[in-house]
């Protein structure tokens, strides 16, 4: 049995926070504002795995109403999902991500991503695609003032 997920996340982007994106820290003069690092792309990669068991999405596991979530290194958010994942007997198939941002530019950036995502779903780094696009000086993202990124999942039963 296959199963799709669809996750979504968006930030704005703020003077005095680290930019963090999939796990990797990218400098750059502006970061993401949230409750815990504020990783974009892994909070829709967790919504993503999440929408495909129909176990709800990441406010509801990880609600920033709860202080122990507050600064929280996104990528044990999403190992933790992942467990979740495993423990109802499910394993990812492929991973396709986007991430919409003006700046900074980040194909340097993708490989490290990619593989530090491989790491953590336990597969090979040919499962996990990573995109970045810019919009074109269009919208809150054209206009530098936050990121978007999507996530589509799917994954197997065991």
């Amino acid at each position: 049995m296959y199963k799709i997920g669809q996750g979504f996340d968006i930030h704005k982007l703020i003077e005095g926070r680290k930019l963090i994106l999939g796990g990797v820290e990218i400098p750059f003069k502006k970061g993401l504002l949230g409750h815990s690092d504020a990783d974009c792309l892994i909070h829709a990669i967790i919504d993503s795995i999440f929408g495909a068991l129909a176990l709800g999405d990441i406010g509801s596991h990880f609600p920033d109403t709860d202080i122990k979530y507050k600064d929280a290194d996104s990528q044990i958010l999403l190992k933790e999902t992942v467990r979740i994942m495993e423990e109802k007997d499910f394993e990812l198939v492929n991973l396709d991500t986007t991430i919409k941002i003006q700046e900074p530019k980040m194909r340097p950036y993708i490989d490290k991503i990619r593989e530090n995502l491989a790491g953590i779903f336990k597969v090979g780094v040919d499962k996990i695609s990573v995109k970045a696009k810019t919009m074109e000086g269009l919208g809150i993202v054209g206009e530098g003032d936050a990121i978007i990124c999507d996530a589509v999942v799917l994954i197997e039963k065991v």
